[in-house]
């Protein structure tokens, strides 16, 4: 994939860099990191420069960003309570859950959209909490210009600075992103036994 990406960011420049954070937005096992950093050692051997990078990349983001969003305002909370009411049964769930999960992203959402854009995969997957949550708008779209610009800018110029070592931070952000992925994982388990218990604890009330 690291060849395929370069490839496209060979040929079409800004253009290529813009189409290919979109992307990875809405496919997270598309890797940020590989376009970010090429993108940076790009500036140093090509006309490409640092600030059109990070603007074009921003762009990117932002576009993906706006697509999920638009997803989580067609699955809004009201659609999903709707879904746990007709097959809660199975999956477990009641309308109640739904609705804390949703007064748990109106009380936290602004954070967690701004954090959650500097977290591998996370970084994709909160626009979605965030318009079914029906966060407005222009705040969630702030927020995330200033989190995916924080992310793009430093990736980027990380790859300006080491030049054709960009595949080396590469494989240290492979490590920090494994290291997200089981953590997550875990909190999904903890989050997934803490349920279970308190479902338990309720029906032997």
């Amino acid at each position: 994939m690291e060849h395929w990406i370069a490839e496209v960011m060979d040929a079409y420049g800004y253009m290529g860099i813009f189409l290919l954070i979109a992307l990875e937005n809405l496919f997270p096992p598309i890797p940020s990191e590989v376009i970010l950093t090429f993108g940076g050692f790009m500036t140093t051997s090509t006309d490409l420069t640092p600030i059109g990078v990070i603007a074009f990349a921003t762009a990117g983001s932002l576009a993906g960003a706006i697509i999920l969003y638009g997803i989580g305002r067609i699955l809004s909370a009201e659609r999903l309570e709707a879904i746990v009411v007709k097959y809660g049964r199975v999956l477990r769930l009641k309308p109640e859950d739904i609705r804390k999960a949703d007064a748990w992203f109106d009380k936290h959402g602004p954070w967690a959209v701004f954090f959650g854009r500097l977290v591998p995969l996370v970084r994709s997957l909160i626009s979605i909490p965030a318009g079914s949550s029906g966060m407005r708008f222009l705040p969630f779209l702030l927020l995330t210009t200033i989190g995916s610009l924080i992310w793009n800018t430093a990736l980027v110029y990380v790859g300006a600075a080491v030049g054709d070592s960009w595949e080396t931070i590469v494989a240290y952000m492979d490590v920090y992103s494994n290291i997200v992925y089981v953590a997550l994982a875990l909190g999904a388990v903890a989050a997934a036994v803490w349920f279970v218990r308190k479902r338990v604890a309720k029906k032997a009330e």
